[in-house]
């Protein structure tokens, strides 16, 4: 009997404590049921408390208090939570980069997750967004980005840049704002901080030097990549773990990645819930992708770094569990255990030291982030190895792979003081063009790239050209001397035999011999709709080269311009069809049409520049 009774009073004791104490530290197991704090029911003066990993990866609580509701803050009936945060982490390190989605429970119930801060405030205020927002803002969402059906417009001029450049949108983050909410140039800066932003995500870049960093610091700050801390070296890509009851819980410090491999390109974050296989994290957007397909890993946290200005995380990536699928305004979402896709790089690089090199690295599918990623890779690849002051010369063989359709082959040579700036360019503006294209079904399946590196360079410009008759049938052949001027002032001739056409028809020929850019800059076609993927792929493959001499005879004429076809010596019943009064558009005049055109086999030097001379074709 009194062991009865001392059984139920122990009973009765440990139960009233865990109510008292323990109703704010709820047990999340991936199997257990949701349960929600409504924000409807969210007073001012609630308190609750929230979880984040400060070191290791286990969470550590610490205390939330409720200020108040800013109605439609995040968007239109997206709501804002406003806490103060305390307890002895959260007053060390007020609300740091990394933070974002870290979970608040009031009563045992999830209201939401920490995910906007006041830049340079004086106590750790946040913004909660609440979790119901999160979900429906996910279940709402196309399992795939809408693409317009329209062909999109490609210019010549574009394809044949040496220098690659992303077009960031006009919203796109400007250098300052993920720090201070205002661009550097803003008369707002004044005032800044006071208004919430969105908590930093800090980004880790490893295996990209510090050198290459800071060359693409401004394309990375603006499309919202913020390297908080870069670790030297490299780790393989990691199989997929296996999830388990303790993979990914709430508070638990989670990293998405950009890059994987030689170069590791993670941001890290905090998630929010668990919900059998689905994982809420981060409570804002990371870049606005929509839908997308990022790997997904568990992480572990070195440290949290204090900082006057805004305190951060570094957070190390472990094994791969999943997928991040959606990227909204209220937060991100993946699912454990969903393979992501990606793009496998390959760069083999013989140096100016006769030593061989190779780069593997995998890199997200996006048509701004991965060829921008491409290009700091191939650049950083040359930068570790090469000089960075002086002339250089590189020969670069690259295949880019793309599934059902013809591979885009670029073979260059690149030289002078921005040769490595070039060569890195070289595939990130055909893959840029593949991805902004958004052909249904079109799948870039890896990319390759061998290139052959050389100190100095041999560059020299195209003064003049002559021939040997200024009349000829139709079948004969004419030579043409090529008068280039080398850097050092010394005149090299290369002769160029060109046979003219048996069909063409007597009358005036203009020859023109050049470099690809330049022969391409006096064609009548400067721009091209693709219809399909093989069409561009094809367009692309057969584009002039910088780095060629091209012999192009022409003259003037009557014809159209359908897409990226030239149509020459069209009869006048078809332009008049063309041009009649009832339509408009589809097509553009010729003067110009092609009789023939001969590219040179590459020399010693690379030859840049045109000239343009005039034949007779006689009976």
């Amino acid at each position: 009997m009194y062991n009865t009774k001392f059984l139920a009073v122990l009973f009765t004791i440990v139960a009233v404590c865990s109510i008292v104490f323990g109703h704010d530290r709820p047990v999340e197991t991936p199997t257990s049921e949701l349960q929600i704090f409504p924000l409807a029911e969210v007073k001012e003066g609630m308190r609750g408390t929230a979880k984040t990993v400060f070191h290791g990866t286990a969470s550590e609580e610490f205390n939330v208090e409720i200020l108040g509701i800013m109605p439609n803050w995040i968007g239109p009936k997206q709501d804002m939570i406003v806490g103060r945060l305390s307890g002895a982490n959260a007053e060390r390190t007020f609300v740091f980069a990394g933070m974002s989605g870290s979970p608040v429970y009031i009563g045992g119930r999830l209201v939401g997750a920490i995910s906007y801060s006041f830049p340079f405030a004086k106590e750790p205020i946040c913004g909660i967004t609440p979790i119901e927002q999160m979900i429906s803002t996910v279940e709402s969402a196309p399992t795939a980005n809408y693409r317009s059906k329209e062909p999109r417009i490609f210019s010549y001029a574009e394809l044949l840049s040496n220098n690659w450049r992303p077009a960031y949108p006009e919203n796109s983050i400007p250098q300052n704002k993920l720090a201070s909410g205002f661009s550097a140039d803003s008369r707002l800066m004044a005032v800044a901080g006071q208004t919430f932003m969105p908590i930093s995500t800090p980004v880790a870049i490893s295996g990209i030097s510090q050198r290459t960093i800071d060359l693409f610091a401004a394309d990375f700050v603006r499309a919202g990549i913020l390297p908080v801390a870069a670790s030297g070296g490299s780790s393989a890509i990691l199989p997929m773990k296996r999830a388990n009851e303790t993979t990914l819980l709430g508070g638990d410090s989670i990293v998405v990645h950009l890059a994987l491999g030689d170069i590791q390109i993670a941001a890290a974050g905090t998630v929010t819930l668990r919900d059998g296989n689905k994982i809420y994290a981060f409570g804002h957007p990371f870049f606005s992708l929509g839908s997308t397909n990022l790997p997904m890993s568990e992480s572990h946290v070195v440290t949290v770094v204090p900082n006057a200005n805004n305190s951060f995380k570094l957070a190390v990536p472990d094994s791969p569990v999943g997928a991040m699928t959606q990227d909204r305004a209220t937060g991100i979402f993946g699912r454990l255990g969903e393979l992501p896709k990606m793009i496998p790089v390959k760069v083999r690089l013989t140096t100016s030291r006769g030593h061989s090199e190779e780069m593997n690295f995998a890199s997200v599918i996006d048509e701004t982030l991965t060829p921008l990623i491409v290009n700091a890779g191939v650049a950083n690849a040359l930068s570790s190895q090469e000089r960075g002051l002086g002339e250089t010369t590189i020969e670069m063989n690259a295949e880019i792979k793309v599934k059902g359709e013809n591979s885009i082959f670029i073979r260059r040579r690149f030289t002078g003081q921005q040769a490595s700036a070039f060569a890195a360019s070289a595939p990130a503006i055909p893959l840029a063009a593949l991805l902004r294209a958004g052909f249904d079904g079109l799948e870039v399946t890896g990319i390759t790239l061998d290139m052959v590196a050389t100190d100095g360079s041999k560059t020299a410009a195209l003064e003049r050209v002559s021939i040997d008759k200024n009349q000829i049938r139709a079948g004969d052949t004419i030579e043409i001397a090529a008068y280039s001027r080398t850097e050092s002032g010394n005149i090299r001739v290369q002769k160029i035999p060109v046979t003219i056409p048996k069909d063409t028809a007597p009358g005036t020929l203009s020859i023109a011999v050049g470099d690809g850019s330049a022969v391409q800059q006096i064609s009548a076609l400067t721009q091209f709709v693709p219809k399909t993927a093989a069409e561009l792929i094809g367009t692309i493959n057969r584009l002039k080269r910088s780095d060629r001499l091209y012999a192009i005879l022409s003259r003037t004429s009557s014809g159209a311009i359908i897409g990226a076809t030239e149509m020459p010596n069209l009869p006048p019943s078809f332009l008049a069809t063309l041009n009649n009064d009832r339509t408009a558009g589809g097509s553009k005049p010729a003067v110009q049409t092609i009789i023939a055109e001969l590219e040179l086999q590459p020399g010693e030097y690379i030859v840049a520049g045109s000239q343009t001379l005039t034949i007779e074709v006689i009976r």
